[in-house]
């Protein structure tokens, strides 16, 4: 546990303690909305990546483990026992590694936007947005990824937003930024996620290219106690463009898990 960092943090709410991770280039408060809609039932706990916001900067490279092992020292320095997590996009790869490594930790696992069982096509099209972000910058590649984030129609009546998100970006560290593509491009968790037996929502956009319903039928039908929901007409980033839809959902599989 040497190599994690300590992470910034947030905690709202009061009830079960649930880890919300988010994804590259984001910051904890991507789920500020979606916290609102459910800090009277559970205390939500929201933390920066490392290297990313209010975190430390990493010494050197590093993988999907050390995400783990962040997350895991933040859950021991907060002294929670069990808890439920959700992550989105990257976060939705970190959250299952880490219930695959703890698993009595685990009380339910949120698989928000994310992918797993990539074709070769679908793997040969994430990394080569990695390679042009390489070679041309990653400012000159924004563009294209918040095409694939947000839907048209939303862009153009929220230009504020995409801005900001594009702020996001540019003031991460770029090693880290690149760094965490990498980790996102090139993680497969098809080969272990049937060993994820926490009851699982599995939530991605109906036009989410990278993370589309066909790797999410795949995701759920391998994960022996999941649910899945596609929310339709909606791409990657669906906890800033449509909290209010993503909400009732989760609402709803958390609700049920104390039913």
């Amino acid at each position: 546990m040497a190599a994690a960092i300590d992470c910034a943090y947030t905690i709202e709410g009061k009830g079960e303690p649930l880890f919300l991770i988010h994804g590259i280039g984001a910051r904890k408060t991507a789920w500020k909305k979606l916290t609102e809609q459910l800090k009277e039932d559970y205390m939500c706990i929201a933390y920066d990546l490392r290297g990313h916001g209010e975190s430390p900067l990493p010494n050197g490279r590093f993988g999907l483990d050390e995400l783990v092992d962040d997350l895991e020292a933040l859950r021991a320095k907060l002294g929670i026992e069990k808890a439920h997590f959700a992550g989105h996009s990257l976060g939705g790869m970190i959250g299952p590694a880490y219930a695959r490594r703890y698993p009595d930790r685990v009380l339910s696992l949120g698989l928000y936007s994310t992918a797993a069982f990539r074709t070769e096509d679908d793997s040969a099209k994430v990394k080569a947005v990695v390679s042009a972000m390489r070679e041309k910058g990653i400012g000159q590649v924004l563009d294209t990824l918040t095409a694939r984030w947000f839907t048209d129609e939303f862009a153009a009546s929220h230009p504020d937003v995409i801005e900001w998100r594009k702020n996001q970006v540019m003031e991460t560290n770029p090693d880290v930024f690149l760094n965490v593509f990498d980790i996102y491009a090139e993680t497969e968790m098809s080969p272990w996620i049937h060993e994820i037996t926490a009851p699982s929502l599995v939530l991605t956009g109906e036009l989410d290219g990278g993370c589309n319903p066909r790797l999410n039928q795949q995701i759920a039908d391998a994960m022996p106690n999941s649910d899945l929901v596609i929310l339709d007409g909606l791409k990657h980033a669906i906890l800033i463009e449509a909290t209010e839809r993503v909400a009732p959902p989760v609402r709803s599989f958390l609700s049920g898990l104390a039913a």
